[in-house]
């Protein structure tokens, strides 16, 4: 097969030849943002879910649908070493001079741009003009503190987008990686807006340990949000993500070869796309991919997962950390409780928790109950005694 044609797409965040299973949540948020700018009421949401399930991709296709829609939109991405206000900043400050060449919003869209500048004084930021151009606006965000801050921010931003007649719609990726302080600012800041009923909305996405998270931070904040599970497609739309793209380009996915696909990729999206990339260049006949071809795609596509989805993960642990998440593995699949991963390490529940609470904050395990702990990375399992493959169990 020609692998310049390959429709397939495992990048991590790349859009999939096709977006399948995802009707209702785009839906979802086609609706919010219509509702923002027929000045409705509307919920923020936050979708929730395991590493590989296309939440990246489906904020990626809400950002373009909004901006379609003659919306505002400010994407951010939640990074280690960074601090909210400065993943923000730079969209604040690009979405306000949008809204400052609007003549009806024209001076308090400057006003906006004021209290940005406090606020980017005050937290040691420098943003290109918002440093230069625009005089600090008196006791609006220069108080110093986060929530107070970032709330009047936001409202400064509603204020402005409704005096232009625009919406603004506000996107945050990999919520979970925010110091607890910050995702409570945020959830204080869109909380202000929503009561307030200004014209900015709030999409944002995490791994499962976000509920928890949002939670602990504001006990308002899980009637505040809707929360939709992005997981594993189903057995329908998994089979459509892998034939439909062949289809188009006259190429077909043989019935036992899709099945294979499903079985061991276990419809997860990511790894969909990247057993169908394999199997298309190492598919022989121009027209037709087998279950043979799959087969030999198999060692093709963990390779390529161990090397790179899995591996950059893993490097980020110390050792006593993977060794607690190779105990986690000897349990299979799924959830497990703590105690038994203890038991397979030889020790104390106790011990056993410092790694963890480590690698909870890395991200690499979540609790989805109390006593409990599962990988955040479908199939990671697999990786650690594919890794570690002479692990001993103590218990």
């Amino acid at each position: 097969m020609n692998p310049v044609d390959n429709p397939f797409s495992p990048g991590a965040g790349s859009r999939p030849p096709e977006l399948a299973g995802r009707d209702e949540v785009m839906e979802l948020a086609d609706i919010m943002f219509q509702r923002l700018l027929a000045r409705r009421s509307i919920q923020p949401m936050v979708m929730v879910g395991l590493r590989g399930v296309g939440k990246t991709v489906l904020l990626r296709h809400m950002h373009d649908t909004a901006k379609r829609l003659g919306c505002e939109v400010i994407y951010a991405e939640a990074t280690e070493g960074k601090k909210l206000p400065e993943i923000l900043v730079s969209g604040l400050r690009k979405t306000l001079l949008a809204l400052s060449l609007i003549e009806a919003a024209k001076d308090r869209a400057r006003r906006s741009l004021g209290a940005l500048k406090a606020f980017v004084a005050g937290f040691g930021l420098t943003v290109g003009d918002v440093t230069l151009s625009y005089d600090p606006t008196i006791g609006v965000a220069d108080s110093g503190d986060l929530e107070a801050d970032l709330t009047d921010i936001l409202v400064e931003v509603g204020e402005a987008a409704a005096a232009a007649n625009k919406a603004v719609v506000i996107f945050v990726d990999e919520l979970q990686i925010l110091e607890k302080q910050e995702l409570s600012a945020l959830i204080a800041a869109v909380h202000r807006i929503s009561q307030e009923a200004l014209p900015v909305a709030f999409v944002g996405a995490g791994l499962p340990q976000v509920l928890a998270l949002a939670g602990s931070a504001k006990s308002y904040a899980e009637r505040l949000f809707e929360y939709p599970r992005i997981d594993a497609l189903s057995e329908e739309a998994a089979i459509a993500a892998i034939s439909h793209p062949a289809a188009a380009l006259n190429v077909e996915f043989e019935a036992d070869a899709v099945s294979e696909v499903l079985r061991v990729t276990e419809r997860y999206p990511y790894f969909l796309q990247q057993w169908a990339y394999c199997a298309w260049n190492i598919a022989p006949d121009s027209k037709k991919i087998t279950w043979s071809d799959v087969l030999d795609a198999t060692d093709v596509a963990r390779g390529k997962l161990d090397e790179s989805f899995f591996r950059v993960r893993y490097d980020r642990c110390t050792p006593a950390e993977k060794t607690y998440m190779r105990a986690l593995a000897e349990l299979g699949k799924g959830t497990h409780r703590s105690g038994d991963v203890a038991d397979q390490l030889g020790c104390d529940t106790e011990k056993a928790n410092q790694q963890r609470t480590a690698l909870i904050k890395k991200a690499m395990i979540y609790s989805p109950a109390h006593g409990d702990v599962c990988f955040t990375v479908p199939m990671f399992d697999e990786f650690m005694r594919r890794e570690i493959p002479d692990f001993v169990p103590r218990g």
